[in-house]
């Protein structure tokens, strides 16, 4: 492993080029990030970048959000299979059916979405920021798409209608009450940070509801020395390495994203070495998808 490591630190000197990593990959492959974030924390450090290249460690759509918001760099892939569940879960022609039912409303869509499902939004949004991009829309009727449960996670904070595409995280779907309860009895002491795309019943038993970014600054700013960690079981690697006189546990049984997991070390090496897998968007798409993302930065705060 640490002979791969060290190749890829060469390959990336040598061919001008950063490898930006999600939170919930695999330990080794965070441990070479040049980057190592959010899927839009690293979609705006691909934007930052003076690189060549961008080796994005996550899964399509965070690669493809790189790539709309950097049109100019080549964005790989090291995986070309590493797609996301919720975001397969509607397409561009089911947007425009919904579109063509409720008129009137506007379209925030997760950032966990295809690129052209992008382009057919009026606006993206983050689990971070959404609650402020829902209330800053200038629309009574709101179409959320994908995710049900930030969407019921929204209308807990607004007074609008909001319609949500019936899409979910196998993984925050996977995290159950009952097993919450149980952990919270077993560390009473112990702060309950949950993801909004957890189920609202799950929600409900939080002390807080972060992302993945909330939680890394929660933990780190908190007096408290327990936690227990309601999202995928790759954040508490690095909870657990930037926080060492703190303890991190799941909320119940570890969840893993299979798909997340997909990337190894070589994979990204190999991915670097060949070039290979890179991200490729109609312009059309970059364009419409582009002004979505860059509405969410340019009125938002998170």
């Amino acid at each position: 492993m640490r002979d791969i490591t060290e190749k890829i630190i060469k390959l990336k000197k040598e061919k001008n080029a950063v490898i930006l990593v999600h939170n919930y990959q695999r330990p080794e492959v965070q441990d070479v990030a040049d980057s190592l974030g959010d899927s839009l924390g690293l979609a705006r450090e691909a934007a930052k970048t003076d690189a060549r290249i961008i080796v994005f460690c996550g899964v399509r759509f965070m690669a493809e959000t790189a790539k709309i918001l950097s049109p100019e760099k080549m964005v790989i892939i090291p995986r070309k299979d590493a797609g996301c569940p919720m975001a397969d879960m509607i397409t561009a022609e089911d947007l425009r059916i919904l579109k063509e039912k409720y008129p009137d409303a506007k379209v925030v869509s997760y950032v966990n979405t295809n690129a052209d499902v992008k382009a057919e939004s009026d606006i993206c949004c983050t689990s971070a920021n959404a609650v402020e991009v829902v209330t800053n829309v200038k629309a009574e009727r709101i179409i959320f798409t994908p995710d049900k449960n930030l969407a019921a996670y929204c209308e807990r904070f607004v007074d609008k209608e909001i319609i949500p595409w019936n899409g979910y995280c196998y993984v925050h779907e996977k995290i159950r009450e009952e097993e919450v309860r149980l952990a919270k009895e077993k560390f009473p002491d112990a702060l309950l940070l949950v993801h909004p795309e957890c189920n609202p019943s799950v929600i409900d038993l939080a002390d807080e509801v972060l992302s993945t970014s909330g939680m890394l600054n929660f933990a780190k700013k908190s007096d408290k020395k327990r936690f227990l960690i309601g999202t995928e079981e790759g954040l508490i690697y690095r909870l657990k390495k930037e926080n060492p006189g703190k303890e991190f546990y799941t909320a119940g049984t570890a969840k893993m994203c299979r798909n997340m997991k997909l990337t190894t070390l070589n994979d990204a090496y190999l991915s670097l070495k060949e070039e290979r897998y890179a991200i490729e968007l109609p312009k059309g798409i970059i364009k419409s998808a582009g002004k979505t993302l860059t509405a969410m930065l340019v009125n938002t705060h998170k």
